[in-house]
């Protein structure tokens, strides 16, 4: 990953701080934090705030057709310099059918302005003839994993994303996916943090050289739909106190010794630089310990999907053995 250089908001020439990357099965780096896009309560100067991260030293920029932010996204890339960018968005699941593959990420990128992505992702498995929010559970197909699949190997064989792969996949959806890939995921990106800790979805994707990508690592505090399991917590208040830290960076802290990569949100100019520090210190083994008794919970259920009639009729179909 190139970290570049630039202003960083403190004066003319600072550098902007390096993240680290892991590198993905394709071969190429991805770092291990990124500013994520997906908000019902977005700012009207989103482009700004964007080109803010950029030089304060974000690299990783995450998107999806269903956040309606793309075009968004690529203003704040074209003020950039594209190569020194990771750039993530996500197949809808109106197009998660063979034949609407290709034709949706090339509209993807047509709102970006962008000739490729570094990384491209099935948002959900679930399939609908129709898009939009909410969804219209009247709409709701089959899932055809195997024919998606083969629509996201095309958009890579095409270079139209240099690396492909899913997102809010359950450890058996995985295992599935693999044994039929013929170019494998790279990436799985599902909520996770101290309060839903992922083990099965990690165990499957490291056995596989899948990187795992957490989103909402501070619980989705916040959102209608989110939990405060992450930042009320007083395991992690009592750590961050302790510490001289917030609950946040203990929080970022935590995942990024996990080995996951993560995607944060802020328009907070102060707490986007402050999760970038989380790098030079560690969690001590006790502190490790007071997090495992956090108790377990998820919260981005996926109860849109539901339908007596549909492919998915309880969640146990949706999250096989991973609720």
């Amino acid at each position: 990953m190139a970290t570049g250089a630039g202003d960083d908001g403190h004066g003319a020439g600072a550098r902007a701080t390096a993240i680290p990357s892991v590198i993905l099965n394709i071969g190429h780096a991805m770092p291990v934090l990124g500013f994520g896009t997906g908000s019902p309560s977005k700012p009207a100067d989103l482009a700004d705030t964007i080109v803010h991260a950029i030089r304060l030293g974000y690299r990783h920029l995450d998107t999806a057709s269903m956040y309606r932010t793309e075009p968004t996204v690529g203003a704040a890339v074209a003020e950039s310099v594209r190569a020194d960018l990771f750039v993530t968005s996500k197949l809808w699941i109106s197009d998660a059918r063979p034949g609407r593959v290709v034709p949706a990420l090339r509209e993807s990128l047509a709102r970006l302005g962008l000739a490729y992505l570094d990384l491209f992702l099935i948002h959900w498995p679930v399939a609908a003839t129709a898009g939009g929010l909410p969804v219209d559970k009247g709409t709701l197909v089959e899932f055809d994993m195997e024919g998606v699949w083969r629509g996201m190997e095309e958009c890579h064989r095409l270079g139209l994303a240099r690396s492909v792969g899913v997102s809010n996949f359950s450890s058996a959806k995985m295992e599935r996916l693999l044994a039929l890939a013929a170019v494998p995921p790279a990436v799985n990106q599902v909520e996770m943090n101290v309060g839903w800790r992922q083990e099965k979805v990690r165990e499957v994707c490291a056995r596989h050289g899948v990187v795992v990508a957490a989103y909402s690592p501070l619980g989705a505090y916040g959102a209608f739909w989110g939990s405060d399991a992450v930042m009320e917590s007083g395991v992690l208040h009592d750590v961050a106190a302790a510490r001289g830290k917030t609950v946040a960076q203990v929080a970022l802290r935590w995942l990024y010794e996990q080995g996951v990569c993560f995607v944060v949100r802020s328009y907070n100019n102060e707490r986007l630089k402050q999760n970038m520090e989380i790098f030079e210190w560690e969690l001590s083994e006790e502190e490790k310990g007071m997090i495992a008794t956090i108790p377990q919970r998820r919260v981005s259920l996926g109860e849109r999907f539901m339908s007596p009639d549909g492919p998915y009729r309880s969640l146990e179909e949706l999250w096989d053995d991973d609720i």
